[in-house]
């Protein structure tokens, strides 16, 4: 208070408010600055500054393109921290990352290694058996040995030594990519030709939904193309229709195709958030509630795995107070969670299923609509759905979505392709057991026949496969009436499923429908 002493203290901005705006007497001696982060042209600045030191200490050459990547980079995938630091950081590991790649031993050094220790047991041998003339010689070829590897290594340090790596570009999009599990580097030719072609792959999994299937083919070429707007996700969408026609299959298929693991879909069954208590739990409890710090279950999920697709199931089940929070992910790609930490969304795709709409196909349906792939009927039936979804959500909700896609309801020919891909899924458990079943048109039609339900969707057609075919199947083979390596030849008669082997008798499916 007298002035007798100078002093600069630097803190953030919590600790201060926790331990010195808290007493007046402390806070008055003291004049606040508050420093905010640099711009990205400053920290390039910053970075370019303190470059020289780096590449002292790592002995590498740090390219200018690499350190405009370490800014621009770490300011757009890593959250949670301020430029320059998380900058300086990525260069820092960059450097490492480089001069640790050009340390490889030379291939001759392992050779040299071996042949010391093969003399070594040849001398040892000598002296158990009293060849000790033999065991001098043997000491002074190891002798040898060891000079000439020092030697090799003295002249292998001293190159690498001299020698200084680059870092480029590449390297710090290996960093940040290793930091965020978000995948950043250069995309490859066979990659590109993917992600052209992607359509195809989701619609060999997802049949009959060439609308949905376009628009998400669509969202994940945006992305990997760098177009896609950087402060919102990659893509949002709504997907109505009824149960069973391959909506939250969809979800599992993106993920797979586009972060190359299905682990990378989060769910969310938001019949689980009806309750206004319940909302909470999607950003963690609030101080002083039992659960405060485990986290919350989407934000905690989306932190440790920030590039992936979140499925929100039902979405007309939740509280409105979830539909509110939705809002910012939709618009701002982030979400604040109970301990004040911003959980990025913006490497996410947000897709809400809803059975809005059900009722009015179910009706359709009965009067003529959905049974076929009349484009009138469908446009008609989605106009309905539409309708039906302008009604339940707000406006706010539904404006702030990329795109609102119908799903068709499956026709007789969908199932039967999905009948084929059932199908092949039993025939790929069976190959452990060396055994291959082929149906007939008999066997196809009557498990279409027993699996068709358009109110249900493709679920139906899964147990009939179940009930008409695995289980007699597994009857069969327990019984021993199937023998390996010889095609099981599947066919219908009399209500049930037979199975037929050249070499074996005819045996009869043991369930009939």
């Amino acid at each position: 208070s007298r002035g007798e002493m100078q002093c600069i203290g630097a803190t953030t901005l919590n600790e201060y408010r926790k331990y010195v705006e808290k007493d007046g007497a402390l806070e008055r001696r003291f004049q606040s600055v508050k420093v905010e982060p640099p711009s990205i042209e400053d920290a390039i600045t910053i970075l370019k500054g303190l470059r020289g030191k780096y590449e002292d200490h790592h002995r590498a050459e740090i390219t200018d393109a690499a350190v405009e990547a370490s800014v621009k980079l770490s300011d757009r995938y890593i959250t949670g921290r301020f430029l320059p630091d998380k900058a300086i950081d990525v260069m820092d590991e960059a450097g490492s990352r480089a001069r640790i790649g050009a340390m490889t031993r030379p291939p001759d050094l392992k050779d040299q290694e071996a042949e010391i220790e093969e003399l070594k047991n040849r001398k040892e041998r000598a002296i158990k058996e009293q060849d000790f003339e033999g065991a001098a010689s043997y000491r002074d070829k190891e002798k040898q040995a060891k000079e000439k590897l020092e030697a090799t290594l003295k002249s292998w340090r001293e190159a690498k030594e001299e020698k200084r790596v680059k870092v480029d570009e590449d390297e710090i999009l290996h960093v940040v990519s290793k930091w965020t599990g978000i995948p950043l580097k250069r995309m490859e030719k066979d990659e590109t030709a993917r992600l052209l072609e992607v359509e195809k792959v989701l619609a060999k999994v997802v049949i009959g939904q060439t609308d949905a299937v376009l628009a998400m083919a669509k969202a994940l070429r945006r992305s990997r193309a760098d177009l896609k707007d950087p402060k919102r996700p990659i893509g949002t969408f709504a997907l109505l229709g009824p149960t069973g026609v391959g909506k939250t299959l969809l979800a599992k298929t993106l993920a797979e195709q586009m972060f190359g693991d299905s682990k990378s879909l989060i769910q969310l069954d938001m019949s689980e958030y009806m309750e206004k208590h319940a909302v909470s739990r999607l950003i963690g409890a609030p101080p002083g509630y039992v659960g405060y710090e485990e986290g919350g279950q989407l934000t905690e999920q989306v932190r440790r795995k920030p590039y992936c697709v979140v499925l929100f199931d039902e979405i007309e089940k939740a509280h409105p107070d979830a539909m509110n929070m939705l809002l910012q992910i939709l618009e701002e790609g982030k979400l604040t969670d109970n301990t004040g930490r911003v959980i990025d969304f913006r490497n996410t795709i947000i897709l809400l299923t809803s059975n809005v709409g059900s009722e009015t196909l179910k009706k359709n349906n009965v009067i003529g609509f959905g049974a076929s792939k009349d484009e009138a009927s469908y446009e008609m039936m989605k106009e309905k759905t539409l309708d039906e979804a302008k009604k339940t959500f707000r406006p706010e909700f539904l404006n702030r979505l990329d795109d609102v896609i119908v799903f068709r309801q499956l026709t007789k020919p969908d199932l039967v392709t999905i009948l084929d891909l059932e199908v092949t899924k039993v025939m790929e458990r069976l190959k452990h057991k060396n055994i291959q079943i082929v149906l007939d048109d008999k066997a196809r039609d009557f498990l279409v026949e027993k699996g068709f339900d358009p109110q249900y969707g493709a679920r139906p057609m899964r147990r009939s496969v179940e009930k008409h075919l695995e289980d007699p199947l597994a009857e069969e083979l327990l019984r021993g009436n199937l023998n390996p390596g010889e095609p099981v030849q599947v066919s219908a008669a009399e209500g049930k499923l037979t199975f037929t082997q050249k070499a074996a008798n005819s045996t009869e499916g043991a369930v009939a429908s």
